[in-house]
């Protein structure tokens, strides 16, 4: 593989599977002078994370096999700002059980925790450079720049969420990042550190954005959903089923359905990776041995996802490569949705397990669950 190729096969790996990535030109300079480019993925420990964080913590593979340094950046003073109604000490209880379950979550993956860095914003912006940043930045942002960062700020009527879209955007340069990776809901925040970062004198970055998972009745899932239209980290395994049970899935019908979606956008992309590490060695990702894809053992190479549908004496197993084959047989009825829900349920609670072993077998996690979340219970059945 000449130079050339190798940089359009780590930008390809870079960029795949995202709706928006914004100075692509920027990356591919990088790599072409043989940079290890530096990403950050963000986000604020405040309520319990859902599944939907399988989606960018999947992506950290595709970074690392391009060589890539990932830092995950846990923004606790910016959730003490925008959640300003839980005092600091709980927020920094939060920060340790955001670590936690994303380490549980990458090793679960098959990613090493040990090859992502971790940082807390706290840690650089008490710095007298980084306070005279911000006062610079303030003075050139106004109210309207802040809100349009996104609902958090926008729907607030306090003032200490206007200031935590400018703090991610210092993130930046105070991390000495390259690239920084998030959710659609972040092209706000990713706006205002491409358009004023410059202004302060600092290089633009380039921004990539994956998608957002829909709850199990449709819409963006939020941490503020009723328990029931989401699926957490440590749901049990009857939780998982009866709540899969419960979503929109009508046959057929590919729009308001809670199902496609964390296929298209979590088991299908795992499973995918998955099946590359089979094919390929990647052993500097992998963290205990390659996990199997979510297929039947008979499955032809390469199957990506099974369904098994029909009745005990006509048993029907269905086998996919891609997700645009399953998506196809689901437009057209070949694809049975309680048989669909009974596979995503079981593919699901294989990629809970470790996690949910990990948190048993953690005391600090679930001590910081107690101190963090007091009340909620930690873990159903």
């Amino acid at each position: 593989m000449n130079g050339i190729d190798n940089i359009e096969r780590r930008l390809d790996l870079i960029t795949r599977r995202l709706p928006a990535v914004n100075g692509e030109d920027l990356i591919r300079t990088m790599l072409g002078d043989n940079k290890r480019p530096k990403c950050v993925w963000a986000t604020a420990p405040t309520g319990k994370p859902h599944i939907g964080y399988f989606i960018p913590i999947a992506k950290f593979a595709d970074f690392l096999q391009a060589g890539c340094e990932v830092v995950v950046l846990l923004l606790d003073t910016y959730a003490f700002l925008i959640n300003y109604k839980y005092p600091w000490e709980q927020v920094l209880q939060r920060t340790e059980y955001y670590r936690c379950l994303v380490k549980a979550i990458l090793e679960a993956i098959g990613i090493s925790s040990s090859m992502v860095k971790f940082r807390e914003n706290s840690s650089y912006e008490g710095t007298k450079a980084f306070v005279i940043d911000h006062y610079k930045l303030c003075a050139l942002l106004s109210r309207q720049d802040c809100m349009d960062t996104g609902t958090e700020v926008s729907a607030s009527t306090m003032f200490s969420p206007m200031l935590t879209p400018g703090l991610q955007s210092l993130a930046e340069e105070y991390l000495d990042i390259d690239m920084q990776f998030g959710g659609t809901d972040q092209r706000g925040i990713f706006h205002m550190a491409e358009t004023f970062l410059p202004q302060l004198g600092y290089r633009k970055r380039a921004h990539l954005m994956n998608e957002m998972l829909p709850s199990l009745v449709g819409g963006k899932m939020s941490s503020s959903d009723p328990p029931n239209t989401k699926i957490m980290f440590l749901d049990g395994p009857d939780t998982v089923r009866e709540k899969i049970a419960q979503a929109n899935c009508e046959a057929g019908d590919i729009e308001k359905n809670g199902i496609l979606p964390m296929l298209k956008e979590v088991l299908i992309p795992i499973s995918e990776l998955r099946v590359e590490r089979c094919m390929h060695d990647a052993e500097s990702l992998t963290a205990t041995g390659y996990p199997r894809p979510f297929c039947s053992e008979d499955a032809p190479k390469g199957t990506v996802f099974s369904v098994e549908q029909g009745a005990t004496d006509s048993r029907e197993l269905r086998h996919y490569m891609s997700y645009s084959e399953l998506q196809d047989d689901f437009l057209q009825k070949k694809l049975d949705p309680e048989a669909l829900k009974t596979a995503v349920a079981g593919a699901i609670n294989q990629l809970l397990s470790p996690i949910r072993s990990a948190y048993k077998e953690n005391e600090v996690w679930r001590a910081a669950d107690e101190m963090a979340y007091p009340g909620e219970v930690p873990m159903t059945n």
